[in-house]
């Protein structure tokens, strides 16, 4: 088959009513499979159960003079600070170990900064506009935080090693700008990792704001699919750069244990963390200690961590590579997309051609497949081109995977179809 945009109209007739007859096909098969999102599979769950037995009736609950089982430790049990912190590559003065999830702890800075301010900066809430940067495509839920407090979340374009930095350093120069958020390894969904000259130009910032921050969100830092990839360490970086109170850091251990219980933590300057303790005394006595030992017994130091890691990117590999192979038997010379092969990550991100995005998704979602909605990846919805599709290929069967890109396919070739007809 040549290229969809040189065939002539009665060609594209034939292919469309040739590529209609086998979508209805398809729907008449009443397929439920689901992409929608990038959840750990069942297997990759198991390969930490026994994390389960690590506590019994004669576990030493005493780490450091602390005893995990009772009230004390607001920034985290000292051993989980000690592996966060070498994972982290810094040092255990700046971590601070919350509960089971980066988003909340993520949602509670935002919160601080809002109600309360950052170290005597005025409270956003009594700010008349707050601006928020969403390099995009992005983390949708990143977007739906700032959304929900009412900031203006500002578009900033993706380059293929990050955000375009010369918007970014553009934009800060607006005092009503006063933070970014960024996803600096394997990024959510495109799978960009950030070059050594974004990072360094990212501390490097000279925002209008005093309390503008950086949410670098290292939610992938480990979920290497082949060779580990090191990035610049942003505490690092923005100390070189006499900016050491310009960033959050944020990861867990929620798709490296359980999703729904792992552990979390926030790394930062001192200084921004003993800001953010005047507040947190007073929100909490102290996340799961428990659970932090738990995961400590288990893991034990950063490689093991790597170790663990190494089994999810087995599982996860042929996933990977299955939809490259299925979307490359496909599509590949007909111009009708084209797709990422990240190296790391949850997310395989499909650009189709323009304004063909809301119509691939809604076909897929009649032949039973479910996606995430077009425009997810963007502020607000909005995909200006209509054309970015995130693709999830972790939770399903490898078998359930291949029969809904297969779907997918034929959706991209009847909407590029449609478009140019």
């Amino acid at each position: 088959m040549k290229e969809y945009a040189s065939l002539s109209k009665e060609e594209l007739k034939n292919e469309y009513e040739n590529l209609n007859k086998e979508y209805e096909e398809l729907v008449s098969m009443n397929l439920v499979l689901d992409m929608s999102r990038g959840k750990p599979e069942p297997g990759q769950l198991d390969l930490a159960k026994d994390m389960l037995s690590v506590l019994d009736a004669n576990t030493e609950f005493v780490c450091n003079g602390q005893d995990a089982r009772n009230y004390g430790g607001l920034d985290g049990l000292a051993s989980a600070k000690e592996l966060f912190a070498e994972m982290l590559r810094t040092s255990v003065d700046h971590v601070f170990v919350g509960g089971a999830s980066s988003l909340n702890l993520m949602f509670d800075t935002i919160s601080r900064a809002y109600m309360f301010g950052i170290m005597g900066e005025t409270p956003w809430s009594k700010l008349e506009k707050v601006k928020f940067l969403c390099p995009a495509p992005g983390y949708d839920r990143h977007f739906a935080v700032t959304e929900r407090f009412g900031f203006e979340n500002v578009l900033v374009p993706m380059k293929a090693d990050g955000p375009d930095m010369d918007v970014v350093e553009e934009l800060v120069k607006d005092p009503a700008v006063k933070g970014i958020w960024c996803v600096p390894k394997y990024s959510n969904p495109e799978g960009v990792v950030y070059s050594d000259e974004v990072v360094k130009r990212f501390a490097s910032l000279k925002p209008a704001a005093k309390d503008f921050r950086i949410f670098w969100d290292n939610a992938y830092m480990v979920h290497h699919l082949y060779e580990k990839i090191e990035i610049l360490n942003i505490i690092d970086e923005c100390e070189k750069a006499g900016n050491p109170d310009m960033y959050y850091e944020f990861c867990s251990f929620s798709k490296i244990s359980f999703a729904g219980a792992g552990i979390a933590a926030m790394a930062t300057s001192p200084a921004n963390l003993a800001d953010a303790k005047k507040t947190i005394t007073v929100q909490t006595i102290g996340a799961d200690k428990v659970n932090m030992l738990r995961h400590v017994l288990y893991f034990k130091n950063a490689a093991g961590v790597d170790a663990h890691m190494e089994k999810h990117a087995a599982m996860l590999r042929p996933k990977f590579e299955m939809v490259d192979r299925v979307l490359s038997e496909g599509l590949e010379g007909l111009g009708a997309g084209t797709w990422a092969k990240p190296k790391g990550g949850y997310f395989v991100t499909f650009y189709a051609n323009d304004n063909c995005a809301k119509r691939i998704i809604e076909l897929c979602k009649k032949a039973g497949v479910v996606m995430t909605g077009a425009g997810a990846p963007f502020p607000y919805g909005k995909d200006p081109k209509d054309s970015v599709i995130r693709i999830s290929p972790s939770y399903p069967t490898i078998e359930e995977l291949e029969k809904a890109v297969k779907v997918f396919v034929t959706c991209v070739k009847l909407a590029t179809v449609e478009n140019l007809m």
